[in-house]
């Protein structure tokens, strides 16, 4: 096959080039910004379809592996700016694919849209503007690209590993508390964890098998204080994690969404509900059965190998 991975320079997408090479597949890749290994620099954000269209001549398929943060605060009204950024650059994509004849692909969602499916009664994409602009985007693309070309969503959850130097945007923060001397406390609940390598793969047979499903993904089911501890542990710092009682873990984050709204602004997952998220069991079954300890010590290395 011959596969155009759009975000082919990011976490997700280097792995993705990586297996589609090790299979014997062709790559192009394309990013935003110039890094090695990158051999087109577009905006695929801001590209038209008559744009796009020459990228993707002569394609088998192709890979939409970039994302938006959807904690970044933006100026209300955020539908438009979440909705620039995450569906209306797929929906040209795929419209594009379509044109040039390509037969099948994959795009990197979020597990948010498996628990909108498996749990309407919690209202998610109702919401959360995030979740339900990733509703919009697996629809909308699909119905770009049309029956011919079938397009599998992988339902993302925490992603753990690293390629070169990018590393899961949210890794920054929970590395500096574990390797800090201040106290490690997780609410209840937890959350699903793949390692990069394995959504890599999931997406390479995808292609291979022109799935077009909705395919939620997990290697490990972890509660947070098992994956703060894990942290700590990876680091060197091995420690009790204490138990924040859920009263508290509400009050702080209703407080952030007030705080959100005096400033005219909001995220794209809402403070104000988070809660009824941190606190479930966000538990992907089955799972992959893959040990996640060695993604998990690539994303926080041992203070002493930071060190060699």
């Amino acid at each position: 096959m011959r596969i155009l991975v759009v975000g082919g320079s990011g976490l997700i997408g280097a792995h993705v080039v990586e297996v589609l090479r090790e299979r014997g597949h062709e790559v192009t890749t394309v990013a935003r910004t110039a890094r090695a290994g990158v051999d087109h620099l577009v905006d695929v954000e801001s590209a038209s379809i008559e744009e796009l269209r020459p990228l993707l001549a002569g394609q088998d398929g192709v890979v939409y592996a970039t994302r938006t943060d959807e904690q970044r605060p933006v100026r209300k009204p955020i539908y438009p700016v979440f909705r620039r950024d995450n569906v209306e650059p797929v929906v040209r994509l795929f419209t594009a694919a379509r044109h040039e004849g390509l037969t099948r692909g994959v795009i990197m969602g979020s597990y948010y849209t498996y628990y909108e499916r498996l749990h309407p009664q919690w209202r998610l994409a109702a919401r959360h503007t995030y979740i339900r602009c990733r509703v919009e985007q697996a629809r909308e693309g699909r119905a770009a690209a049309g029956p011919e070309l079938p397009v599998a969503v992988i339902e993302l959850p925490f992603v753990f590993g690293r390629a070169g130097d990018r590393l899961p945007n949210w890794a920054g923060p929970l590395d500096r508390w574990a390797r800090s001397r201040a106290p490690l406390v997780a609410p209840v609940g937890g959350t699903a964890a793949v390692s990069a390598r394995s959504v890599a793969d999931v997406a390479v047979d995808a292609l291979e098998q022109r799935r077009g499903t909705d395919l939620p993904i997990a290697d490990e089911n972890l509660t947070w204080d098992e994956m703060l501890a894990r942290i700590a542990e990876a680091v060197g710092r091995r420690r009790r994690v204490a138990r924040l009682p859920a009263s508290v873990a509400k009050a702080a984050l209703r407080l952030g969404g007030a705080l959100q709204a005096l400033g005219r602004k909001e995220s794209g997952v809402n403070p104000s509900h988070l809660a009824e998220l941190l606190l479930a069991d966000l538990f992907i079954e089955p799972t992959t059965g893959r040990p996640l300890d060695p993604a998990l010590r690539e994303t926080f290395p041992h203070s002493d190998e930071r060190l060699s």
